[in-house]
């Protein structure tokens, strides 16, 4: 039945509202804690929304920019919940237009782009280049979007550009199952397991087609772990 899961979306996206909010206004109030403040709101979102994560793999203390799939809001809370560095997610600017919510960008310093200004990839190089010398990890999703989380979409340039222009570790990461667990879209919430599969890292300047081999890496770490599901 799907009458329960979208009782439980009504639940869980109220909450969301509530909690992100609150975290907003605590991440102005201690500017110098909003990691914390992140992690321990991520945290609490696996209690209240009733999910376990669980991970495959190391994550390298190497990484200064993460890469993952991305198919629905829980992916920024599992990454959060786990990640021991200070993430710099880079998001759309659309993100940071929407009122009240938008400040969930400036609050806590990530890094906004406008995919319709040429010169926004400017903007990201500099921005991102200051995080990354202040100790943080970049993280983005590469496919722009959310998927269904049956395959890879297709990725865009950004993250290329960044990792080769600013000589970064770059670190893929797999997630599957978060898309069950809150599917926003769908308006559906469940229990249950959200899996993070840490690849080996990777430096660009070792090999001119790292980007497609990256793609090729982590589409057949999520084709498998669905053939075993």
């Amino acid at each position: 039945m799907k009458i329960l899961p979208r009782i439980r979306a009504f639940f869980v996206m109220i909450e969301f509202v509530v909690t992100v909010l609150i975290t907003i206004v605590l991440m102005y109030l201690f500017r110098n804690r909003t990691h914390g403040i992140r992690k321990t709101w991520a945290n609490l979102q696996t209690y209240l929304i009733g999910f376990k994560i669980i991970t495959h793999g190391d994550i390298s203390p190497k990484t200064t920019l993460l890469v993952m799939n991305h198919q629905s809001l829980l992916d920024i809370v599992t990454l959060e919940a786990i990640y021991p560095k200070n993430l710099c997610w880079i998001a759309k600017k659309e993100i940071e237009d929407i009122p009240l919510f938008g400040h969930i960008i400036p609050a806590p310093r990530m890094i906004s782009i406008d995919r319709k200004d040429k010169r926004s990839i400017i903007k990201m190089l500099k921005e991102g280049k200051e995080r990354v010398s202040e100790g943080r990890v970049l993280a983005m999703f590469p496919e722009g979007t959310r998927g269904r989380g049956d395959k890879l979409l297709k990725f865009q340039s950004g993250a290329k550009a960044l990792a080769e222009k600013l000589d970064l570790v770059v670190q893929p990461a797999l997630i599957t199952g978060a898309r069950y667990i809150l599917d926003s879209q769908n308006f559906m919430a469940n229990g249950g397991e959200v899996h993070v599969h840490f690849l080996d890292p990777i430096n660009p300047k070792a090999d001119e087609q790292w980007f497609e081999k990256m793609y090729d890496a982590m589409n057949q770490t999520l084709q498998s772990n669905l053939n075993q599901a």
